[in-house]
């Protein structure tokens, strides 16, 4: 897309920045938000420092927000970035993931709303605008994770030992775990201890498919 410079930024309906890696995904959302009356891409961004440079200029209302964005920081951390900003945008999450953990972290990073990648456009339109008035969006998958979530909280699994179980199921021993997380092989032993209680299992297999029963990981 041709961005508009912040000075031609229309005066109303909502000014939008698209975040994604994927130029072509990028292209696809700016062509259809681009066809919608009421709003307006004003900026492209395709990581983390982009992101917060172009919200800088451009001010906008919304930034539509992937959680992968390639090698660098992520959606969460950039959503975060951007909250605290001194004119932040609302962010809604637009993604392919749907784990609990992703959803938690993402909404404690500020996000307003979160939607998969396969939401039909009406449900896309009216959630940008839902957080553009401040208001909380989920796609219907998301809010029954929360409400699982919520029926029976149990312990919370950090986003360490998120990354732990990550590791598990790529089939890391020990050693390999403490070199990767660059800790020793007793604090590796001391996760596992927190991640086994956590989840009712006495093994590495069994906290990987608990992992990925309650959709703690992505697999």
């Amino acid at each position: 897309m041709t961005e508009a410079s912040p000075a031609s930024q229309a005066a109303d309906g909502v000014r939008i920045i698209l975040v994604d890696d994927h130029p072509v995904v990028r292209a696809g959302l700016a062509a259809l938000l681009g066809g919608k009356p009421g709003f307006e891409v004003v900026a492209e961004a395709g990581d983390a420092d982009e992101a917060v440079a172009k919200t800088r200029a451009y001010r906008p209302d919304v930034v539509l927000m992937d959680l992968n964005l390639g090698s660098g920081p992520g959606g969460v951390e950039t959503t975060a970035r951007l909250r605290a900003l001194d004119e932040p945008p609302a962010v809604l999450v637009l993604t392919t993931y749907d784990t609990e953990a992703d959803i938690i972290r993402a909404l404690e990073a500020g996000a307003g709303g979160y939607l998969l990648k396969d939401a039909p456009p009406d449900e896309l339109f009216a959630g940008i605008r839902a957080v553009a008035r401040g208001e909380t969006v989920l796609a219907p998958s998301v809010a029954a994770t929360l409400v699982r979530r919520a029926a029976a909280p149990g312990p919370v699994v950090t986003e360490r030992e998120v990354e732990v179980l990550e590791l598990l199921a790529d089939g890391l021993g020990n050693k390999e775990l403490a070199r990767e997380l660059l800790v020793s092989e007793a604090t590796v032993k001391s996760h596992l201890s927190h991640i086994y209680a956590k989840l009712g299992v006495d093994t590495r297999a069994g906290a990987v498919a608990a992992a990925i029963e309650q959709r703690i990981i992505r697999r």
